[in-house]
């Protein structure tokens, strides 16, 4: 046993060792040999603890980054088979989907883009370069590809304190967003046809690769980590996102094995309260409601002031007597019939909700009245959210960094 920990030890010293070479300037040909004769086969979990081991020593993730494609063309052809069981009830599952959508991708990619892009080589027309956008705009769609593995995958891997293979590829795919954009750009702008031509086969390239990286290091790992529960939640929430080139017909339910421990739900912890996505404790909760930068009061379905927030922006008096009290009574009678039409409607269900905007002095406040529904539907009661927007209303420009 502790030959074999040795072993590994001295691979992942010298894996390290040969990034840190290819970050240096040496060439993927100048290491591979030194490679090929330390190692039969490396496993998606190796190549895991190290880029986590290389960014615990303080190597920046930016670096990793830089050298992500260098080190998978490395790893290309030397990583282990690794092969999913086959599992009675596989329909549907994230990893399958996200197969599927790769599949699709590399179809797009050569059998029409390259097709395309060869007779814009050739060709001067205005329709090859017509042709050429419409590709380039179509394979936007891998956003929704990466976004669901970001957004969705990741955080389950990131539970497991597996950070770094994520950090480096979510890296890679908004260089891959950006590329893909700026080429759209450039033939928008008419860019000499040599640039978009070398920038075009360098982005495919990378796209090739971050399939491979997904296919043989973030998904075996994924699959070897998350749990049934986990992957159910993760097809749930994949349609908020969407799919690239396809569309699965339902969602994975695993089929579960009665004498496992049910897990725990972290909303069943001590003081939690328990959301449709999180939980928070009543004292979060309340400090988040009270950071708004609104104020909010709701009136149950019985028409009595039951809540409202105490943020510092405060635009209407809310004094703690009016808890309790029918709303009715909190208006000027030459105001009551409009209070009383809004709740009716909002009840009815005739509305969704109702607007107004007043001005008040130096202030432009924005008042709106929402119906509160539950999933079923029920009334629950009205919502009023009150805010100045003013100072909305004057933003200019962009500001993308923070001062």
């Amino acid at each position: 046993m502790s030959e074999l920990i040795n072993n590994r030890e001295y691979r992942q010293k010298v894996l390290k060792e040969l990034i840190t070479e290819l970050h240096h300037g040496k060439t993927v040909e100048e290491v591979k040999d030194r490679f090929e004769k330390l190692i039969e086969g490396v496993s998606a979990s190796e190549i895991a603890e190290m880029e986590q081991s290389l960014i615990m020593e303080g190597m920046p993730v930016e670096q990793i980054q830089n050298l992500c494609d260098v080190h998978a063309a490395v790893f290309k052809g030397s990583i282990e088979a690794i092969h999913r069981p086959e599992e009675e009830n596989y329909e549907n599952h994230p990893l399958e989907v996200f197969d599927k959508e790769n599949s699709a991708i590399e179809a797009f990619i050569d059998e029409t883009i390259k097709e395309i892009l060869s007779r814009y080589e050739k060709e001067e027309d205005s329709q090859s370069s017509g042709m050429l956008k419409a590709s380039f705009q179509k394979l936007l769609e891998i956003d929704k590809h990466y976004s669901r593995k970001e957004n969705l995958l990741f955080p389950y891997l990131e539970k497991y304190n597996i950070t770094a293979p994520p950090k480096v590829m979510w890296g890679v795919d908004d260089e891959i967003r950006d590329a893909l954009k700026e080429i759209i750009n450039d033939i928008n702008k008419g860019e000499q046809k040599r640039k978009i031509i070398e920038d075009a086969n360098t982005l495919l390239n990378r796209i090739t690769e971050m399939i491979f990286k997904e296919e043989n290091i973030l998904f075996p790992m994924a699959q070897d980590t998350l749990t049934e529960d986990e992957w159910s939640a993760i097809s749930n929430d994949s349609d908020e996102i969407g799919y690239t080139f396809i569309e699965p017909q339902g969602l994975y339910n695993p089929e579960y094995d009665e004498n496992l421990e049910e897990p725990k739900d972290v909303a069943s912890l001590q003081d939690a309260i328990p959301f449709d996505a999180g939980y928070l404790t009543a004292k979060e909760a309340n400090a988040i409601f009270n950071t708004l930068p609104i104020d909010a009061t709701f009136v149950d379905k019985d028409g009595h002031v039951k809540y409202f927030t105490q943020g510092k922006e405060r635009i209407f008096a809310r004094p703690k007597s009016v808890l309790g009290r029918d709303v009715a009574n909190c208006h000027p009678p030459s105001s009551l019939h409009i209070v009383e039409k809004i709740v009716e409607d909002l009840q009815s269900g005739k509305k969704d909700h109702e607007d107004f905007w007043i001005k008040m002095g130096d202030q432009f406040v924005y008042i709106r009245y929402f119906a509160v529904r539950d999933r079923q539907g029920e009334y629950l009661g009205i919502l009023e959210v009150t805010q100045n927007i003013k100072s909305i209303q004057e933003l200019k420009g962009e500001k993308r960094l923070a001062d």
